[in-house]
This record gives structure tokens, C-alpha cells and sequence, in this order.
């Protein structure tokens, strides 16, 4: 028979510690949250404003949430498939678009500077913005900084 490790309480603590606060943990708990507010948000825009106005361009004095074929509960349907569409449209534009154009700008950015230079004294490699070599302990002049052309 297999035997269990038995742990301290202490150490199964600080292990829960360490899984439970883990950043990429609680990045993940905070979207859950903003995504049901924003999925009530797009669902009260559907439901109040959206469909509504659907229903006013076609025949008929009922809401959509009575359009129905025997059981089927047509209108509702139509508003959650419109939620949907909101929400990956929304997410689309703002997640795929806008944060992807930001990330391409800062690699693009940080493309344009080189991460090393070399020590005018001793010729080893070191950071681009180190003042002071590593190797033989000179003093370096300031990187010098981007200006823009005049």
C-alpha cells in the first residue's frame, strides 16, 4: 500500500500561500469577476435597448421574449445569441486589437535599442544603460538619448 506524505501544517500552508498568490492566480480571479459585470452590463444592453428596437422593425405588438415556435423560445434565444456577439466583438476589439497594437508598439520601441554596448576601455559587453563597467570599473559617459530631428 502506497503510502501519503504528511506535512507539517506549516508547510501545507506556506505551499497554499505560495498556489493561492501566485499572480497569475489572482490576475485570473479579478477577470472572472470584471467579466460577469461586464456580461450584465452587455446583457442589460441586449435585452433593454437591442431587442426592444428589433421588435419595433418587425409585425407584431408582443416583446421578442414572446416569439416562440411551439416550445421554443425564439426571442430569447436571438438575445443571448446578440450578448454573445456583443461580448466577443467587444473583447475582439479591445483585447485582440488594441492590446495587441500596444504590445507591437513596446517590442517595436524597445526593438530600436540595442540591450548592450561595449566598454570603450576594456571591450567586454554590459548593459546598454550601465554607467559603470563591470569588468574594469570605468566610469562611462551617459548613454546618450534619443533626441528628436529637427
Amino acid at each position: 500500500m502506497m503510502q501519503l506524505p504528511n506535512p507539517k501544517p506549516s508547510q501545507l500552508w506556506a505551499e497554499f500561500k505560495a498556489f493561492a498568490f501566485k499572480g497569475n492566480l489572482i490576475d485570473l480571479a479579478v477577470a472572472v469577476v470584471i467579466g460577469a459585470a461586464f456580461s450584465k452590463v452587455i446583457d442589460a444592453v441586449v435585452k433593454d435597448i437591442i431587442m426592444p428596437l428589433v421588435s419595433y422593425l418587425l409585425p407584431g405588438k408582443a416583446g421578442y421574449e414572446s416569439w416562440h415556435l411551439g416550445r421554443l423560445m425564439i426571442g430569447h434565444l436571438l438575445a443571448e445569441l446578440l450578448n454573445f456577439l456583443i461580448v466577443a466583438a467587444a473583447v475582439f476589439l479591445v483585447i485582440v486589437k488594441l492590446i495587441g497594437a500596444i504590445m507591437k508598439k513596446s517590442t517595436a520601441a524597445a526593438a530600436d535599442e540595442p540591450a548592450t554596448k561595449e566598454c570603450p576601455l576594456c571591450l567586454s559587453v554590459i548593459p546598454a544603460k550601465a554607467t559603470r563597467c563591470s569588468q574594469c570599473t570605468a566610469d562611462l559617459p551617459p548613454a546618450p538619448a534619443n533626441s528628436p530631428a529637427t
